[in-house]
């Protein structure tokens, strides 16, 4: 019997410890105008922003390497594997973008006036 009320203790403390909830960490504040570049995708795939602000792309694809590249040309990030680039936009249009290494990685800022 003993050993049946030690039994019944430890269910009850391992039944305690499985069911408590731990309170997650705070979730890193996402930057406005934020691309996340994750499991070989861009996200958002399309971001609408304004005439004059600034678009962060924050690589974070466990060291897989990628870069940013207009297909206009008007921007080009190195290729990366972890850490952010920047470009601001001065002109209104659609601008779509990839990564050299990984063609089927696509995505649009779409600035608008």
């Amino acid at each position: 019997m003993k050993a049946f009320g030690l039994f019944a203790a430890l269910l009850i403390t391992l039944t305690a410890c499985s069911t408590a909830t731990t309170p997650a960490a705070p979730a890193e504040p996402v930057a406005e105008n934020q691309v996340t570049v994750a499991d070989r995708t861009f996200s958002p795939k399309s971001l609408t922003i304004s005439v004059g602000e600034t678009v962060t792309w924050v690589f974070a694809d466990r060291g897989m390497a990628h870069n940013v590249v207009a297909d206009d040309h008007s921007f080009r990030s190195q290729l990366m594997e972890t850490g952010q680039f920047t470009h601001t936009f001065d002109t209104a249009g659609t601008f779509a973008y990839h990564c050299t290494p990984h063609p089927d990685m696509t995505a649009t800022v779409i600035v608008e006036p």
